[in-house]
């Protein structure tokens, strides 16, 4: 930690000092003091939230949203607002495979409490219609 005396004061260079922030350990209120809820607690992304997001993207060959055509795999959603999505595509020479997983993870980056996303995509299981939402089927006459 590098400092700079000159009389009468001195300063710490904040190059050489790391970067911590004080953590609260309670808080006051009416009824006493409370213990304090972790700010990344509250700033934690939720499932609905992201499935909205998710929701927005479509494949533009089918429309209907990849959500509910079953190519969401997984969701796991971090304290630190990181959220890493596993999803597959309909085939693996899918004409969208490029675009698709970028439009879910910008789809997902625009909710406030999220502060990156991965998507990844993964091809076991084998995606296949069984994987389709009941609106999804109806919406493409596959019932």
């Amino acid at each position: 930690m590098g400092m700079a005396e000159e009389t009468g004061h001195f300063s710490l260079e904040a190059s050489d000092a790391p970067a911590t922030k004080a953590a609260t350990v309670s808080a006051w209120t009416p009824d006493g003091e409370q213990p304090a809820t972790p700010a990344d607690k509250a700033a934690m992304p939720d499932e609905e939230s992201v499935i909205e997001a998710i929701a927005t993207v479509y494949d533009p060959e089918i429309p209907v949203n990849i959500y509910e055509l079953g190519l969401i795999y997984a969701i796991d959603l971090h304290e630190d607002g990181s959220v890493k999505v596993e999803m597959t595509l309909t085939a693996p020479n899918c004409p969208s495979a490029q675009e698709l997983p970028v439009q879910v993870k910008e789809a997902i980056e625009k909710i406030g409490t999220v502060t990156s996303a991965t998507v990844e995509i993964v091809w076991e299981p084998p995606w296949d219609m069984s994987r389709m939402s009941e609106d999804a089927r109806l919406a493409l006459n596959m019932f």
